[in-house]
Formats: structure tokens, C-alpha cells, sequence
């Protein structure tokens, strides 16, 4: 059973940064892509990034191109969101994802079935 845990979540004024873990077991982490995702109170659930599983290929939304940084490192089973220049609109629950199949598309967020529990990011004005 894949099990995923996000941490790093906080509150933070406008302008600064956070970085969020995923630590993941329950299958071989590298053959799979990894998402990140996050649903801001009264809206639907948004699909933020993507690594592949080498972690040579990576997708980002327009709203955080630039500013979020997603990486990984397969040989502790932990994915990474760095954020940086946070903005209000950024506050969110964040939720570490990973697909059923080895063959998730980078750019889509459909087909992720495993959920971690989320973490609550407050961006501040």
C-alpha cells in the first residue's frame, strides 16, 4: 500500500518562502511520477506540478512558473516543493500525489489515486 506524508506547511507573509516534503513507501518510488497538489478554500482542487520519476522532467502550472521549485530524492523516497515569492492566492492545502500507473502523463492531473494528508500553507498580507 503506497503511503504518502507531507510536512513543511506554515504560515508565512507575502514574499516568502516554504519548502514541503513528501516522504512516500509502500512501492519502488523511483518508477513513478509524483504530483503535487492543493485545493484553496471554496475552490476546487488544482493541480500544481510534476517530476518524473528520474526526476529529469519536470511540469509546473502557469500561476507558479518561476517561483515553485519541484524536486526529488529518490534514494530517501522524499519529493520536494520549494516556494518561493509566495502570494496570498497561494494559500492552500497542499497534497503530495502519486499516480496508479507508471505511465501518468507530466502534465496532467488526472490519474493520481494516493493521497497524502495535506498541509495547510497560509500566505499572509
Amino acid at each position: 500500500q503506497v503511503q504518502l506524508v507531507e510536512s513543511g506547511g506554515g504560515l508565512v507573509q507575502v514574499g516568502g518562502s516554504l519548502r514541503l516534503s513528501c516522504a512516500a513507501s509502500g512501492r519502488t518510488f523511483s518508477s513513478y511520477t509524483m504530483g503535487w497538489l492543493r485545493r484553496a478554500p471554496g475552490k476546487e482542487r488544482e493541480f500544481v506540478a510534476a517530476i518524473s520519476g528520474s526526476g529529469g522532467s519536470t511540469y509546473y502550472v502557469d500561476s507558479v512558473k518561476g517561483r515553485f521549485t519541484i524536486s526529488r530524492d529518490n534514494a530517501k523516497n522524499t519529493m520536494y516543493l520549494q516556494m518561493n515569492s509566495l502570494k496570498p492566492e497561494d494559500t492552500a492545502v497542499y497534497y503530495c500525489a502519486a499516480p496508479s500507473s507508471g505511465y501518468q502523463l507530466l502534465n496532467s492531473g488526472r490519474g493520481y489515486v494516493y493521497w497524502g494528508q495535506g498541509t495547510q500553507v497560509t500566505v499572509s498580507s
